[in-house]
């Protein structure tokens, strides 16, 4: 079955709430972090995690047979940390790391060089007050939301640090962020791996995002015949299929679900 976007505005919680209530065994839930479960903040460990959110996406995980995952742009020890003591499959770093269901992982590495480069972009920016350079081990963001006007001086500092990363990565735009990651996967390419394995086969795919960086994801989940939210107002250049209003009101539904 095929899901066909419509002009107006589509509710995406009205579809998670049905398909997740009346047959949870036939879906997969594949969920972004920043901006979709969580708030956004000014700064990326600036982000909170309601207390009540991991048990109540733990419930979710066992409603749906274990087939709920995390797609995000954050590093795979980060990430696992932020729901603990429960231990998601995640896909971290857009992809590029993941843990599966069954907890085998799989890392990035960052060679010599791009620790140098990483160095260096935090000595370039040093002296541009709000610019805050991440590190994410086999990836860097520079984050600009405390200084909107710095994005013009950031994006050619970036494309020289790809340059001199090399064919590897890639540079990905997100909210008031610039990044360099890993060339080799994508959040779409995350969730197909996601679904060839055992716990997930068999079962067509949610996935909810925020972001332009969670468009790879919706295309992927379309195409195989899944449904696609995004967070926030409908944007005739996304992908998605439905939305829903803010992280805030998808934290509802999923207590809701699991009530």
């Amino acid at each position: 079955m095929s899901y066909r976007k419509k002009a107006d505005a589509v509710s995406g919680e009205d579809f998670l709430v049905a398909a997740l209530s009346t047959d949870p065994e036939s879906w997969a839930l594949f969920l972004d972090i920043d901006g979709t479960l969580l708030d956004l903040a000014e700064t990326p460990d600036a982000i909170a995690v309601p207390p009540s959110l991991p048990a109540h996406l733990e419930a979710l995980s066992r409603k749906l047979g274990g087939a709920l995952a995390l797609v995000t742009g954050r590093g795979l020890d980060y990430a696992g940390q932020l729901f603990s003591p429960f231990r998601f499959p995640i896909a971290g770093l857009h992809g590029a790391e993941r843990r599966d269901a069954d907890g085998r992982m799989y890392k990035a590495a960052a060679k010599a060089e791009f620790e140098r480069l990483k160095a260096d972009l935090i000595a370039d920016t040093a002296n541009w007050a709000g610019v805050l350079i991440e590190d994410k081990g086999a990836a860097v963001a520079a984050h600009y939301r405390l200084a909107p006007d710095r994005k013009h001086a950031l994006e050619p500092l970036m494309e020289r640090a790809l340059i001199r990363a090399g064919p590897d990565w890639t540079i990905q735009h997100g909210k008031m962020v610039i990044e360099i990651r890993p060339a080799s996967a994508d959040k779409g390419q995350a969730v197909a791996a996601f679904l060839a394995q055992p716990t997930f086969a068999g079962r067509r795919a949610i996935a909810i995002g925020d972001d332009v960086t969670d468009e790879a994801m919706f295309r992927t989940v379309n195409r195989l015949g899944g449904y696609s939210i995004r967070i926030g107002p409908p944007l005739p250049a996304s992908e998605a299929l439905g939305t829903t209003p803010s992280s805030e009101a998808l934290r509802a539904i999923i207590a809701r679900l699991v009530s």
